[in-house]
């Protein structure tokens, strides 16, 4: 396997860094963090390149916070945008080319031009036009603070041997046990310590219809008997990374009422739909007094559907639910835009 050397210099150059800057504020130019960076944003980038090149660059302290997830609490911890999100960034412009080319085609999070929709599309060939039978979902406990930080040491070396980037990254996995949510960099950890289970899936054990979003997994075959041993295989391959599968793993025939529940929809054998409690947060929302505001945020993942049974035809239709006519001329507009 190929290793590479020689990166770091590339992650201090003072272009990656302005750069880095850039990718980090977008989308959020009105955070007060930002807008102080953005009073003197040459300032900031020399001071990074210098605590980078001298090697006084030191992670800051995580602020932490609980958030409400689907009804789960989930801690959630925020490192400053000066330095250390500018930081993360500039290492992922020059490491994540690197790190993408070890991940299988068919993992789908935090990866650019993959992500929910293209797994969707996936997941229902497989069911739709290939017509396979059964499926097995998994998920491993408690994932990110689950992470041992050895087992992602490790991980990073099998691609990078540049010792100044193996420590910077190592000062980075040090400065929390577990992955900490929330960082930008976590998600890719996350996709790193399970790529050799996914190569293994698909390699060794032969799964075709093998679909990772996150630590969620989904196989999909025609034998019964065949997805039980993926089980159990996949239950040792985890516990060799010191991770634990979920207890409520799922072996299952697929049919019109029991589809696979694919990261938000569920798809059937002959029609895909809205998880129920994304629907029911979408028909909650468009009865609030906001509703013409809520409608974009759902519009997201409705107009994927195509099923002529689906959410998005009921509210059209006036079903179970009103409307105002600002929202039905708003969902109608977007209908026949996206036509």
């Amino acid at each position: 396997m190929k290793r590479y050397g020689n990166l770091y210099h590339k992650i201090v150059d003072i272009d990656n860094i302005r750069l880095a800057h850039k990718n980090a504020r977008k989308n959020k130019t009105k955070y007060r963090e930002i807008v102080e960076v953005d009073k003197d944003p040459e300032y900031y980038v020399q001071e990074i390149h210098r605590m980078l090149t001298d090697g006084s660059y030191r992670c800051s302290e995580y602020e932490k916070f609980i958030k409400n997830d689907s009804g789960k609490e989930r801690e959630i911890f925020r490192v400053p945008y000066f330095p250390d999100r500018i930081v993360q960034h500039a290492i992922m412009q020059i490491v994540e080319p690197i790190w993408k080319k070890t991940l299988i085609t068919d993992t789908f999070q935090a990866i650019k031009g993959r992500g929910v929709h293209k797994c969707k599309k996936k997941v229902e060939k497989v069911v739709q036009r290939l017509g396979k039978r059964y499926c097995l979902q998994v998920d491993v406990r408690k994932f990110y603070p689950s992470i041992c930080n050895e087992v992602l040491k490790d991980t990073a070396r099998k691609k990078i041997k540049c010792r100044d980037t193996l420590k910077l990254l190592d000062q980075i996995i040090e400065g929390h046990e577990g992955v900490p949510i929330g960082n930008y960099i976590s998600q890719y950890f996350g996709n790193l310590v399970l790529s050799d289970i996914d190569h293994y899936c698909k390699e060794v054990l032969k799964a075709k219809y093998y679909f990772r979003y996150c630590d969620d997994i989904i196989v999909i075959d025609d034998d019964k008997e065949y997805l039980h041993f993926v089980k159990e295989e996949l239950s040792k391959l985890l516990t060799s990374k010191s991770l634990d599968m979920k207890g409520n793993y799922q072996v299952y025939k697929i049919t019109k009422d029991r589809g696979v529940d694919c990261f938000g929809f569920v798809v059937c054998p002959t029609t895909t739909r809205l998880r129920k409690s994304i629907a029911n947060a979408f028909r909650e929302s468009v009865r609030s007094p906001n509703a013409d505001l809520s409608v974009a945020a759902y519009y997201g993942w409705v107009k994927h559907l195509h099923s002529k049974e689906c959410l998005w035809c009921a509210v059209l239709e006036g079903k179970d639910i009103e409307v105002s006519p600002k929202v039905r001329a708003e969902l109608t507009k977007k209908i026949r835009n996206d036509k």
